[in-house]
């Protein structure tokens, strides 16, 4: 990308200042009127011009104002990726929240996303906690009715598996929670080939629950990430790019289409360094399918063990200064959370 000078950046960061506010084209007189600007309208003009030839401004056709490109947003997510952070009372809020709710996976997942979509206006995702080599830390068998049992699958990391099993007899509660204790005690901490390598005596009961588990820890080290949180949707229908646009609208299936997104996520984040914010702009043209949006990920956690990741999508006019910084902010908080909480 050319270089601006500093006056051509000063109007570039304006243009996509009021552009994300007002989704309206941007003219010289106007920019002078609403920001006092000691330039006339034709100086301003000018340097539009000087910006559209250089691609981070286009017109959308003869006399109207002007509007931000991808390349404009660029240029402007660059200058500003490392140099943003939420206001510390925001940030003291969210915290809060969290450390207010229970010590719970999923409450945190699904708290993530909700902040996540209110303060960015945009459509969020999380991903639950995850990790590639997966480790049991504690199975629970619940006894339902008659012989069906629930087993409740904790993974070191948070990430949880349940699963309805009908087993061959009834047993009763205490004979399941003596098993499920029997099979703690030997496996906490450990992955399906340390698991394998026991030499233990085991009932038919412990034996059946077993294979049932170690299937359940395989299917888990094979997933690219863990369950998938998302929230906000109606805030990105309801701008006016998805509201008038069905291409645009499409986008959003990406993030419904867990396939789709896996290949998103593998593509940006998932091999990059714990709390790095990414910021994919219109596809990058890599996508068609988010030509016209734009997706800020990071991933959180603790490489090796658990990590996960969180991001929101939204039209290419988002606000990205404050996007940016809650993205990052939350994956710290959630990779704090994960540390301190889900591997003890």
């Amino acid at each position: 990308m050319k270089e601006l000078t500093e006056r051509q950046n000063f109007i570039l960061t304006l243009v996509i200042h009021d552009y994300t506010q007002n989704a309206q084209p941007i003219g010289s007189q106007y920019l002078v009127e609403r920001y006092n600007l000691e330039m006339s309208p034709a100086t301003v003009r000018n340097e539009l011009s000087a910006l559209d030839d250089s691609g981070y401004l286009y017109q959308p056709h003869t006399s109207a104002g002007r509007i931000p490109t991808d390349v404009g947003y660029r240029y402007f997510v660059g200058r500003l990726l490392n140099d943003t952070e939420l206001p510390q009372t925001t940030q003291r809020t969210i915290s809060h929240q969290f450390y207010q709710s229970r010590q719970d996976t999923e409450q945190w997942m699904r708290l993530a996303a909700s902040v996540l979509a209110h303060q960015s206006n945009a459509a969020s995702v999380v991903t639950a906690p995850h990790t590639t080599k997966a480790r049991l830390k504690h199975i629970e068998l619940i006894a339902t009715r008659g012989r069906q049992v629930l087993m409740v699958l904790v993974l070191m990391g948070g990430e949880i598996h349940q699963q309805v099993l009908t087993l061959a007899e009834p047993f009763t509660q205490e004979q399941l929670s003596t098993s499920a204790n029997r099979i703690n005690s030997m496996c906490s901490g450990l992955d399906t080939s340390s698991i394998k390598k026991l030499a233990v005596s085991l009932n038919q009961l412990e034996e059946d629950i077993l294979k049932l588990m170690l299937q359940e820890l395989h299917n888990s080290s094979s997933a690219l990430t863990g369950e998938i949180f998302m929230d906000g949707f109606s805030n990105v229908l309801a701008e006016p790019e998805f509201a008038n646009s069905e291409e645009a609208r499409k986008s959003l299936h990406l993030l419904e289409e867990r396939s789709k997104l896996e290949n998103l996520l593998d593509r940006t984040v998932l091999h990059s360094s714990i709390g790095g914010v990414q910021v994919l702009i219109g596809g990058e043209g890599k996508d068609e399918d988010l030509r016209q949006c734009s997706v800020v990920l990071a991933r959180y956690g603790v490489p090796g063990l658990a990590t996960g990741t969180l991001g929101v999508l939204g039209p290419t006019r988002m606000f990205y200064g404050k996007t940016i910084s809650t993205v990052r902010f939350m994956a710290g908080l959630l990779s704090d959370l994960v540390t301190d909480n889900l591997l003890e």
